[in-house]
């Protein structure tokens, strides 16, 4: 059955409700020709479809963006978290439904603050008053995934207990597969929808939201940043409580001071704001260049001001990784735009793997280079500090959507991430500029990409690979000669729109078989009204007058069928 991908992960009742009420959402906002497309209109009744369909000139007012802004909004924590990860990869989805995503905020109501407290007493097998002197029902902050609470242990420490939502696991969990299986509905039924990926969106958000519901693994990164700023006294990163931590809870240290975006605050605190940013992009870069795990959560409720001038950190839930080539290339290409060496830049984009394999590299490079000196060249007539960062990435974003570049979601962080901190020194520091303070730590990095150890070691590495190439090729060719000889190579052809044509065929069947039906009923009507057989109605014999009724509501459902197909 062509649904069957979808019904293995519908196991129970409870799914297959959830099912309903997403399928429902869509078409409340709609998408009921998406939802046809995809070949979910089984869940709805014939009534409301026909109920729908017939108001789908009350969404011409919005555009689709917005109408699947709303309905990821209603559908709750999953689709709002689904859409905030979206809305930082406009390289997927398109800068307009990347900037329409952004209306999602991450705020929702608190839960009772006494299922946090059974949940707390639940994980730890503790009593909240044996462990705590003071745990404040009034929630710090409340989001999708968590909330967090302040609290006071009984030993004296002033602390923040962070607790997940009652069954927000199974609930995503849920609604990760219920994506997942729209996302190959998708591919089959929409061959078109390759170009966005749903797959691999649906992949992405999957290891980003577990990530996030892992409260082990974040105070696990929240430990390796200790190690990191270990002996800097300018960044503080909260202790945590091993002895309160589980998948579900953590109870980390209490950071008192002032957010870093409270102007005012920092005033009456008696620091130098322009230090305070130079300090906390100091971090940020030393964490992107120098340890390649960088906090990628930099929004300002994240971030404070203590009282005795640090800079601490809080949430480290979402974490970017680079690998040391990543960094390099990253380096490389940043100095490569400030020496307008775009030769260079080129060559630095696609040793990031951001160009695909299908594409004629000679091509790429003189059309790119082209398009990058356009872009660039009237930036040469500013200084560094002039130049507006996140302008200039979210013009190199356009750039990459413009030739089909695939950009990683780790450089996809890093952007948002400078972007983020950029806008944050500069409301500290109005000639603050990010390029200024990333460029000795992209000059040092490239420095020592060219070092001595470093030469050796990928030599090294090279030589390695080499003598295992040479050792393992006479073994695949002898199992690709045994193969062959027993005629199991085998080659896949995959004609790209043929699912999509064959699709096509079965519904223009489908309508075709349909009118005869409709066609027959009309015959049988008309001969039946002749032979004047049975009781009348409106002047017509009733059987023959059932018949046309019957044949007229079939048509209007053909008709609105085909209407809202848009193929007449």
């Amino acid at each position: 059955m062509p649904i069957s991908s979808l019904l293995r992960y519908w196991y129970t009742y409870k799914n297959i409700n959830r099912v309903r009420q997403i399928v429902n959402v869509f078409l409340k906002h709609g998408f009921g020709q998406f939802i046809q497309q995809v070949n979910l209109t089984r869940f709805i009744p014939l009534r409301k479809r026909l109920k729908i369909f017939s108001r789908w000139h009350e969404y011409e007012r919005y555009t689709i963006a917005e109408r699947l802004r709303m309905a990821f909004s209603e559908l709750g924590p999953s689709f709002i978290k689904l859409a905030q990860i979206l809305s930082s990869r406009p390289d997927l989805i398109t800068p307009a439904y990347a900037e329409e995503f952004k209306k999602l905020q991450d705020k929702v109501p608190p839960f009772p603050p006494a299922q946090a407290r059974q949940i707390v007493e639940a994980e730890f097998n503790i009593s909240i008053e044996d462990t705590f002197k003071e745990f404040e029902n009034l929630p710090l902050a409340a989001a999708s995934i968590a909330q967090v609470h302040s609290a006071l242990l009984k030993t004296g420490e002033k602390v923040i207990v962070k607790v997940q939502r009652p069954d927000i696991g199974d609930i995503i969990e849920t609604d990760i597969a219920i994506l997942g299986a729209i996302s190959r509905l998708m591919l089959k039924y929409l061959p078109e929808s390759r170009l966005f990926d749903p797959e691999g969106i649906v992949d992405e958000f999957a290891r980003s939201v577990k990530k996030e519901l892992d409260f082990i693994a974040e105070a696990k990164h929240a430990q390796r940043f200790k190690r990191n700023f270990a002996g800097n006294e300018n960044i503080c990163i909260p202790d945590i409580y091993s002895e309160l931590l589980s998948g579900k809870v953590i109870v980390m240290e209490r950071l008192e001071g002032v957010r870093i975006d409270d102007i005012k605050g920092i005033d009456a605190l008696g620091f130098d704001k322009a230090q305070i940013a130079r300090t906390g992009v100091d971090a940020y870069f030393k964490m992107i260049f120098e340890d390649g795990f960088f906090h990628a959560d930099p929004h300002p409720g994240n971030l404070f001001v203590l009282s005795d001038g640090r800079i601490g950190l809080m949430d480290f839930g979402i974490v970017g990784l680079l690998t040391p080539d990543m960094k390099e290339s990253i380096a490389s290409a940043f100095l490569a735009v400030l020496h307008k060496d775009f030769d260079r830049l080129v060559d630095q984009y696609i040793e990031l793997g951001l160009v695909s394999d299908g594409i004629d590299l000679d091509v790429f490079k003189r059309e790119f280079r082209t398009d990058l000196m356009y872009l660039l060249e009237p930036l040469y007539d500013m200084t560094i500090a002039e130049l507006n960062f996140p302008e200039y990435l979210e013009a190199l974003t356009q750039l990459v959507l413009k030739h089909g570049l695939k950009v990683p979601s780790e450089l996809i962080l890093m952007n948002k991430t400078i972007m983020i901190l950029d806008n944050i020194g500069r409301q500290l520091d109005p000639r603050f500029n990010a390029a200024t303070a990333a460029e000795p730590y992209a000059a040092d990095l490239v420095k020592n990409r060219y070092s001595p150890q470093r030469v050796l070691d990928k030599a090294r590495n090279n030589v390695s690979e080499i003598s295992d190439a040479l050792l393992d090729t006479p073994k695949q060719m002898n199992r690709l000669l045994r193969k062959t000889l027993r005629n199991e190579v085998s080659f896949r052809i995959d004609p790209v729109g043929m699912e999509k044509l064959i699709v096509d065929i079965d519904r223009s069947s489908n309508r075709i078989a349909f009118s005869l039906i409709v066609a027959s009923i009309i015959v049988g009507s008309s001969l039946l009204i002749q032979s004047d057989i049975g009781g009348r109605i409106f002047g017509l014999p009733t059987i023959g007058a059932i018949g046309f009724l019957v044949a007229i509501v079939l048509g209007i459902r053909l008709l609105l069928s085909i209407l809202k197909s848009g193929k007449l």
